[in-house]
């Protein structure tokens, strides 16, 4: 498996209803990384022991069951810093231990919070992550714009001055209503319910950039559920010519945080490919973009490497 792309780039999202993150009342889709469990650290810290007069640890472990807790209610009072990361990535190895410094030098003035993206995937796409490492923020439980890739220590120290001043960085807006009740059945695992709402909003409202994601998003949870991750990824690497196959594995990458990995992917299976096959491949990547919004930088590249196989 390939690394993700390691370029830094602020990352600048919209609206996401955090809220809609609270524990699932019943079982959500079933991502294609396993079982989620107890994330683990590239590197131990001793911030992540509690600290004195009960204040939250430095560096905690971000999970699916704990994030409301962990990560929303605590917001409230301390901002929370979170990093996406992988065991397999190398960048993340760059990254974190500059982190974990940081977090332990700033006394508690805000929390780290590590998220494994292969066992927490559907947290991961939840918040669009696209590719690690990355790092984001949450502060008074809303989402503040963070950056992808590897940044000098300099400017993560500018970065979190940033968070803690809370003018300097622009907060998430709140979310349209529909969009929240579409969401909360989404990451409760009625995808049913979740397409309807946002199919009724795109109804209503046929630009609505967030509805036409959150849609995206239902069909590729119904697309990957009940799939076994590590023999589809194998069966696609043994043919690259199985367009079928090819499709399955960029949706594993894209739920999995890899999704330059994914675009990637397609655009080489349109190459090889011709007529209906092509076509079928060129859709599908579309709807992968429409995954991530319009706006993502990523995307934007894909578009123009698809434009290219095209033409």
């Amino acid at each position: 498996m390939s690394d993700p792309r390691t370029t830094p780039s602020i990352f600048t999202r919209g609206a996401v209803d955090l809220g809609a993150l609270r524990p699932a009342s019943k079982p959500a889709p079933a991502g294609p990384a396993g079982p989620a469990g107890p994330a683990t650290s590239p590197a131990v810290s001793p911030a992540a022991a509690p600290q004195p007069g009960g204040a939250p640890p430095a560096i905690i472990d971000v999970t699916e069951a704990n994030f409301q807790t962990t990560v929303l209610e605590l917001s409230m009072t301390t901002p929370v810093i979170l990093d996406f990361w992988a065991e397999w990535c190398e960048p993340c190895k760059q990254l974190s231990p500059i982190l974990e410094k940081l977090a332990a030098e700033g006394g508690g003035s805000w929390v780290l919070g590590k998220v494994d993206v292969d066992t927490n995937p559907r947290l991961a796409q939840a918040l669009r992550v696209q590719g690690i490492p990355m790092v984001i923020a949450v502060v008074g439980g809303q989402l503040v714009e963070g950056f992808t890739g590897v940044l000098p220590e300099a400017q993560i120290r500018q970065y979190i001055d940033a968070v803690l001043k809370a003018g300097g960085v622009e907060v998430a807006a709140p979310e349209d209503p529909r969009l929240d009740a579409a969401d909360d059945a989404m990451m409760t695992g009625d995808l049913d319910a979740a397409e309807a709402a946002y199919r009724k909003i795109l109804a209503e409202s046929p630009q609505d950039h967030a509805a036409e994601s959150g849609l995206a998003q239902v069909e590729l949870y119904r697309r990957v559920t009940g799939v076994d991750a590590e023999k589809a990824l194998a069966k696609a690497a043994a043919d690259p010519d199985d367009v079928a196959a090819q499709q399955l594995a960029a949706d594993i990458e894209v739920l999995s945080g890899q999704a330059p990995e994914a675009y990637e992917r397609l655009v080489a299976a349109v190459r090889r490919s011709s007529g209906e096959e092509r076509d079928s491949v060129r859709k599908h990547l579309l709807s992968l973009f429409n995954v991530a919004g319009p706006d993502d930088p990523a995307v934007a590249s894909a578009r123009r490497a698809l434009a290219r196989a095209l033409f």
